[in-house]
């Protein structure tokens, strides 16, 4: 394993989530940072992490997903981190699978790990009917434009090294950045790999994106690649 992992957790009024999260993370057996990027919560998140044992970064308002996984990388890259993970703050993800997920990274086997829902047969939670519809169009989008064949695009259980700590550090989508963030790493020449995972229900709150933002998340997300796929690469930060 990789010997220093950050576990950037983005956060916004997860403050019943929060600490088993952060507790589970220190329980997995790795050598593992939690950092939680508290997004401009109205709640006690920030306090219910570092009760848990998590640094903790609190940004004065709410940035949205996008910013505030591009403050722990940022973090991850001023202090030196060679390997990072992203982890939600709803306790969705389960840390049974971070060293599955960091072993690609850790081997040099890959820049960018993604946890899948679906690239084998397995019980968990997978969202809904129309969440579920919108991945398979982002599946046949990416394989377009990128040849890039992953079959769970929205995941952000994901693990990269240090070269994409660097990258993402100097430029991260900000709005609904999953996609997009695969797209500029392809763009780039990272090599994504894909490895099983299950993952829960949220146990308490509701998601950011409901029934009416979904058709919104596609367009704009849409928009973005495509936008992406026209820029220089070196807009999207260094690459050795």
């Amino acid at each position: 394993m990789a010997k220093k992992i950050l576990a950037i957790i983005p956060a916004y009024n997860e403050a019943k989530n929060i600490g088993k999260v952060v507790r589970e993370l220190q329980s997995s057996g790795l050598d593992i940072v939690p950092l939680v990027v508290d997004d401009g919560s109205a709640d006690d998140t920030a306090e219910q992490a570092r009760m848990a044992g998590a640094a903790v970064v609190s940004l004065p308002f709410n940035l949205g997903i996008g910013g505030a996984v591009q403050t722990g990388y940022r973090w991850a890259d001023e202090n030196g981190y060679e390997a990072a993970v992203q982890i939600d703050g709803d306790g969705q993800h389960d840390p049974a699978f971070l060293a599955k997920l960091v072993r690609p990274i850790s081997e040099g086997a890959a820049d960018m790990s993604v946890g899948s829902r679906f690239c084998e047969p397995a019980d968990g939670f997978r969202s809904s009917r129309l969440r579920r519809i919108g991945i398979r169009f982002f599946v046949a989008l990416i394989r377009l434009l990128t040849g890039l064949n992953c079959s769970d695009p929205t995941s952000g259980f994901r693990a990269v090294n240090r070269k994409l700590i660097r990258v993402f550090a100097a430029h991260y989508p900000q709005d609904f950045p999953e996609p997009e963030a695969i797209v500029i790493a392809r763009r780039l020449g990272a090599r994504i790999t894909e490895v099983p995972v299950v993952m829960r229900p949220r146990s308490s709150g509701k998601s950011s994106i409901g029934k009416l933002k979904s058709p919104y998340y596609m367009i704009k997300v849409t928009g973005a690649i495509m936008l992406d796929m026209f820029k220089d690469r070196k807009v999207f930060g260094p690459w050795e």
